[in-house]
C-alpha cells in the first residue's frame, strides 16, 4: 500500500478507485519482465503515464524511454520514423537517419495510438517483436536493436481487426499482458479529487483563490459523463479559475461549463443492430414458427374484416381488392407442403350471417425440432433450387453446418 501511494505521488497519479490500482498494481508487476503490454482505455484517460511507471520499475530504466504517436505521423514517413532510411531512399532523404527503435535500443519505446498504424508497417512491428529484427527504409541491411515495446490505443482493437484494420497476429502479440485504464466517469469521488486537484495547481499558477463547488456543483461533476475524462476535467476547471469572478461555483455556473449535461444517468437497454442474430439454430425454428402464427392470426382477422363490411353494406373497392390479394396468397400457400400430420384446421366463414365460427380443433402435432429442422430445410433448399449457400442464409447457419444437417438427416436434394 506504500508503495502504491508512492507510485501515485511520484507520477502524479490521483485516485482511489479499485480498477485505477489495479491497472498501477499490474504494471509494477509486469516492469521487470521484457513481455509486451497493450494499454487500452478512452481518450484522455492517462494511458501515456503507464508507460512510464513500467520504464521506471523495469532493468531497461537506465536506457531511453521514446514516446511516439502514431496517429501524429503521417502515412508516407512513419516507416522512417520508426525504422530509420537510407540516404537517396526517397525525395528528400539528402541524409542517413536512424530510426527509433535503433535509438530506443536497449531502453523502451511506447506506441501511442497504435491502431493507427498503416498495415505495412504493422509487418515491419510484428518483425520487430518476434525476432528484434529491422530494415531501414532504401536498405538491404537486416538490423538487430533490444527495445521493449509498449503500445497503447483508445481504439476498440477487436473491432479494427474484424474491419481489417489491424493485424490480429500482431495484436495477440502485443497483447502479452493487457492493462485497462478505466474511464472518469467510472470513477466516483476520484472526479472530485482530480478536481480540487487542478483547481490548487491553477490557482498557483495565476496566482488567484482557489475555487470551489458547493454541493448541488459537485453533484453535476460526479454525474457528468465526461466524454473527454481526464483532460476534459483539466480544461474545464482551468476554463472556471481562469474567467469566473466569484470563487464559490453553484449549479447554474457549472451548467455553463457542462451544457451537455443531462441529470443523473439511469441504466439504459441497448439494442443491438444484429438483434436478427441467433445463437443456435433452435432459436431460429422457434422464431420461424412464432411468425407463422402471428401471419396466420392476421391473416383470420383480415378475412373477418372484409365479412363484416360486406354484410353491413359497406363493401368497398378497397375491400375487394384486399379479398384478391387474399385468395392469390391463399393459393400460394395451398402449393406450400402440406401441415405436419396429425394437425387439422377448419375455419369456416358463413357469408350473410353476423357471426364468423372460427374452429381450429389440434388433435396432437409433433413437437419434435429434429422434424422441423428437416421441415425448414426442405423449404430452403427447395426455395433455392437445391443451392446451399443461398438455402443457408436463408437459414441463418453456415453453409458447412447446413451439409452436416443435409447429412445427418439424409435429405435429398
Amino acid at each position: 500500500m506504500k508503495d502504491l501511494q508512492n507510485i501515485k505521488q511520484r507520477f502524479g497519479i490521483i485516485g482511489n478507485y479499485e480498477g485505477l490500482n489495479r491497472a498501477i498494481d499490474i504494471a509494477v508487476q509486469v516492469a521487470p519482465t521484457d513481455l509486451s503490454v497493450l494499454i487500452t482505455g478512452e481518450s484522455g484517460t492517462g494511458k501515456e503515464i503507464f508507460p512510464q511507471v513500467i520504464h521506471s520499475h523495469s532493468a531497461r530504466k537506465h536506457g531511453p524511454y521514446i514516446a511516439v504517436n502514431c496517429g501524429a505521423i503521417p502515412e508516407g514517413t512513419i516507416d522512417s520514423e520508426l525504422f530509420g532510411h537510407e540516404k537517396g531512399s526517397f525525395t528528400g532523404a539528402t541524409d542517413s537517419r536512424k530510426g527509433y527503435f535503433e535509438v530506443a535500443d536497449g531502453g523502451t519505446i511506447f506506441l501511442d495510438e497504435v491502431a493507427e498504424l498503416p498495415l505495412s508497417t504493422q509487418v515491419r512491428l510484428l518483425r520487430v517483436l518476434e525476432t528484434g529484427e529491422f530494415i531501414r527504409v532504401g536498405s538491404s541491411k537486416v538490423q538487430k536493436t533490444n527495445v521493449r515495446v509498449i503500445a497503447a490505443s483508445n481504439v476498440d482493437v477487436a473491432t479494427a481487426i474484424d474491419h481489417g484494420k489491424f493485424r490480429e497476429d500482431l495484436y495477440y502479440r502485443l497483447n502479452t499482458v493487457p492493462i485497462k485504464i478505466p474511464a472518469l466517469r467510472e470513477r466516483g469521488d476520484d472526479i472530485y479529487l482530480l478536481f480540487r486537484k487542478f483547481a490548487v495547481d491553477f490557482a498557483e499558477k495565476y496566482r488567484m483563490p482557489t475555487i470551489k463547488l458547493d454541493n448541488e456543483a459537485r453533484n453535476m461533476l460526479l454525474n457528468y459523463s465526461w466524454p473527454g475524462n481526464v483532460r476534459q476535467l483539466k480544461n474545464i476547471t482551468e476554463q472556471i479559475s481562469i474567467i469566473e469572478r466569484e470563487r464559490e461555483i453553484r449549479t447554474s455556473t457549472m451548467r455553463a461549463y457542462l451544457p451537455d449535461y443531462e441529470g443523473i444517468k439511469l441504466p439504459a437497454v441497448i439494442k443491438r443492430d444484429d438483434d436478427k442474430s441467433f445463437s443456435s439454430e433452435r432459436e431460429i425454428l422457434y422464431k420461424i414458427l412464432f411468425d407463422m402464427k402471428s401471419d396466420m392470426n392476421d391473416l383470420k382477422k383480415l378475412v373477418y374484416d372484409l365479412i363484416q363490411n360486406e354484410d353491413s353494406g359497406t363493401f368497398s373497392e378497397t375491400d375487394s381488392r384486399a379479398i384478391k390479394n387474399l385468395s392469390r396468397d391463399a393459393q400460394a400457400a395451398m402449393a406450400e407442403p402440406k401441415p405436419a400430420e396429425g394437425t387439422q384446421s377448419d375455419f369456416h366463414v358463413r357469408k350473410g350471417r353476423e357471426d364468423i365460427v372460427d374452429t381450429e380443433e389440434i388433435v396432437e402435432e409433433s413437437l419434435s425440432l429434429a422434424d422441423k429442422e428437416v421441415e425448414m430445410i426442405r423449404k430452403a433448399l427447395e426455395k433455392y433450387n437445391g443451392k446451399r449457400k443461398l438455402a443457408a442464409h436463408e437459414l441463418g447457419i453456415s453453409e458447412r453446418t447446413l451439409y452436416r444437417k443435409i447429412k445427418e438427416y439424409g435429405i435429398e436434394i
